[in-house]
């Protein structure tokens, strides 16, 4: 048996790194997973999978946009006849000098990184009070208070920053339902890095290495599960200590 049997799923940004990862280790824990992106393609490994066919769902969807998310709340509502677990892992990293930053990048930012979050918990959070289910928001150690890096990360930090104060309200408010948690990622090889040298930033890390997709997607896993059953409103760091330093 797995850990997520029979949990029906919302993953967003899971055709990628950190959210492609989620989507199939909760896949192997036994979850029926809806598949939430904007390419179908970069899933089709997990959709030909004869062990996943059946518990796989792909939805296209631009959820930074309302019509986005309301798309996607029909079709759950129509198809489904509840919803256990939501993932809220769709973002974007880009970074600017003050000098260079805009109001257009100001928007994709938070509409991607926070407002998604914000919309999606607000589309779902019913179905999921019924089930007394489970919220995990994909944040970064980018965020958090104490860990201040990355100088020219004024948009994404801030939008980060956001989603883990958001999480928190979200916990204390709907304890008695629903578990939210909040999982902040540090530097994680996924293809954001392609054609840039992050090598140095091994430096920069307790445990010596960029961390992988499955630290942070079986790090989901745990909170989603029954193992995490009173654990709500945390701030799970998956960095290797980086946001130690």
């Amino acid at each position: 048996m797995g850990k997520l049997d029979n949990k029906t799923t919302i993953v967003t940004g899971g055709t990628s790194g950190i959210g492609k990862s989620i989507v199939k280790h909760f896949l192997s824990e036994g979850a029926q997973v809806i598949c939430v992106g904007r390419d179908k393609s970069k899933v089709g490994d997990l959709l030909s999978n004869k062990d996943y066919e059946s518990r796989l769902i792909f939805f296209e969807s631009d959820i930074s946009k309302e019509d986005g998310i309301s798309k996607l709340e029909a079709y759950v509502k129509r198809n489904y006849s509840h919803l256990d677990i939501l993932v809220n892992c769709a973002g974007i990293w880009h970074t600017h000098r003050l000098e260079d930053v805009t109001y257009d990048e100001f928007d994709l930012i938070f509409k991607t990184n926070t407002a998604s979050v914000i919309f999606m918990t607000k589309a779902f959070m019913p179905l999921l009070k019924e089930a007394r289910g489970n919220i995990v928001n994909v944040s970064s150690i980018g965020g958090l208070e104490r860990h201040i890096a990355g100088r020219s990360q004024y948009l994404y930090a801030a939008s980060k920053a956001a989603v883990i104060q958001f999480s928190q309200l979200c916990a204390l408010n709907y304890a008695d339902d629903v578990r939210v948690n909040c999982i902040c990622p540090g530097p994680t090889d996924t293809p954001i890095y392609l054609n840039r040298d992050f090598s140095w930033v091994k430096d920069q890390i307790p445990m010596g290495r960029l961390g992988k997709a499955g630290d942070v997607a079986k790090a989901a896993v745990f909170l989603c599960s029954d193992d995490a059953d009173y654990i709500t409103g945390s701030i799970v760091t998956v960095d290797g200590g980086a946001s130690l330093k």
